[in-house]
């Protein structure tokens, strides 16, 4: 196949081209264009606009994106003129395309909920987004949809499928990951692996709340499947098969590391009195952190997992967790 991939330069990005090249033709759409092992050529998104600029492309895996700034530090309209303004970009060039059959879009989860109301989030959940990286995701979404499968829009949950389409011929896949890690990736677990490595304590071991997460790997082989397979057009979630608590994530990133773990089991009534005076003063332990860093966040791998006809991920969470760390530590 013939595969453009947007973003083609960032972590998952970069993890893809390493598992695709060696049975398809690479091609990137990025800001920047330098060379790239495992890519043909990268262009600029002003080639979408240039008539005979692109060459024939089978599938499309749209992962450019403004990335979910924690620190709150980003302009709310930088989120839209990317999130949403490139994927509706890059979608309706796609649907122009006759040789195009496959269109992958990676959203998020928090597109569909910033908490977990219920015990676990599945693809049925009314999305309720909050703040501008989940609000500008959904955006995204619903034009993708509202141009593919305008009926489902109408219809519980926005799910949708072939027979509801304007291209019958396409495929197309939203998926929603949770938080995605591997060898490489510089993100919120590196933050967790700086404080645990450092030998300082954790202190809500009190708190068990249980997390999803997406192993690399996992997610190359579900994006492998999408593309090979005859899998109905749809929205995906995408996480591990196991969830783990925070408590258990430290132990972990300690057996990785070889160090013995250091949980405190401090009342809860106590750190969240902490928390409030960290608010007051500005400390980084604060209500919101704090709900972040205690709140249960599990999410269904179930629908992409019977789409692709497997019982469970070739990764264990735990396996993955291990590599990235091991990774982190190595690096």
């Amino acid at each position: 196949m013939n595969i453009l991939i947007t973003g083609v330069h960032g972590f998952v990005g970069s993890n893809l081209v390493k598992a695709l090249a060696p049975n398809h033709t690479i091609y990137g759409l990025d800001i920047v264009q330098p060379q790239k092992e495992g890519v043909r050529t990268t262009f600029s998104w002003s080639a979408l606009d240039t008539e005979g600029a692109m060459p024939q492309i089978d599938a499309v895996i749209h992962l450019a994106g403004k990335a979910h700034d924690t620190r709150n530090k980003s302009a709310a309209d930088v989120y839209f003129k990317v999130n949403t303004g490139l994927t509706k970009t890059i979608f309706d060039w796609f649907v122009k395309q006759t040789s195009a059959k496959k269109f992958i879009f990676f959203s998020t989860v928090k597109s569909a909920a910033d908490y977990v109301p219920g015990d676990i989030l599945t693809e049925e959940c009314v999305p309720t987004p909050v703040g501008p990286y989940g609000e500008s995701k959904i955006m995204a979404e619903n034009h993708i949809i509202e141009n593919f499968a305008p009926d489902a829009m109408n219809r519980p949950f926005h799910n949708f499928c072939d027979a509801d389409s304007k291209y019958t011929d396409k495929q197309v896949y939203i998926m929603r990951p949770c938080m995605i890690h591997g060898p490489g990736n510089k993100g919120n677990l590196n933050l967790l692996y700086g404080v645990v490595r450092k030998g300082i304590p954790w202190p809500l071991g009190a708190f068990e709340n249980r997390r999803s997460f997406t192993s690399i790997d996992n997610l190359k082989f579900v994006i492998e499947g999408l593309l090979t397979k005859d899998v109905e057009s749809g929205i995906y979630h995408m996480g591990d098969d196991e969830a783990l608590s925070t408590n258990e994530l430290i132990e972990v990133i300690c057996e990785a590391l070889g160090k013995k773990a250091h949980v405190l089991h401090i009342p809860k009534g106590l750190m969240n009195g902490v928390a409030k005076i960290g608010g007051v003063l500005h400390l980084p332990l604060n209500p919101l952190r704090m709900q972040k860093l205690t709140e249960n966040y599990v999410v269904s791998n179930a629908k992409i997992k019977e789409a692709l006809g497997i019982e469970k991920m070739p990764v264990r969470a735990k396996d993955g967790l291990i590599a990235t760390i091991k990774s982190f530590a190595e690096g």
